[in-house]
């Protein structure tokens, strides 16, 4: 096999030429496809990126919503339990006022009742001490019998209550 310089320059024009049109007709718009590809993936990577701070941002924010309602409710509910407790302690209250207005109102009728009783006795004593007096002015007895009838008017009177 013996070397020819001519082909060795044929090829190596023939190289360079193929080399040209590859570089103008098929590298240049494959690399610009490439390169385009390239920036879509980078801005699609950079718009992913947003995206997730965006959602990291947006949980943040929804987790902060949770704990500030979370917080309302519990005071909601303290200040719930703390009225139902002031609630119950004044209804508490008045029902201990009411039983002692009841208790005062009923010990006074009770007084008053006793006070009546007790007038309506002493009348009735009058009324039969008069009686007694009486009988005993008419009848003029002696000792005896005035003691056996001041008796039998006190068992009258004992009768009667």
């Amino acid at each position: 096999m013996s070397w020819h310089w001519e082909s060795f320059v044929f090829a190596i024009i023939a190289f360079v030429v193929l080399y040209w049109l590859l570089n103008k007709y098929a590298f240049g718009p494959l690399f610009g496809i490439m390169e385009e590809r390239r920036r879509i993936v980078a801005e699609q990577i950079s718009k992913t990126e947003q995206d997730r701070k965006a959602a990291e941002s947006l949980l943040a924010e929804q987790k902060e919503a949770m704990q500030n309602v979370r917080k309302e409710a519990q005071t909601i509910l303290e200040q719930a339990r703390a009225m139902s407790n002031k609630q119950s302690q004044d209804i508490i209250d008045q029902a201990k006022e009411e039983a002692v207005r009841l208790k005062e109102e009923a010990v006074r009728d009770i007084e008053t009742e006793k006070n009546k009783a007790v007038a309506s006795l002493r009348n009735e004593v009058s009324a039969m001490s008069v009686l007694i007096a009486s009988k005993i002015i008419e009848k003029q007895i002696d000792e005896k019998s005035q003691e056996e009838l001041v008796e039998h008017y006190l068992k009258e009177v004992g009768g009667k209550q």
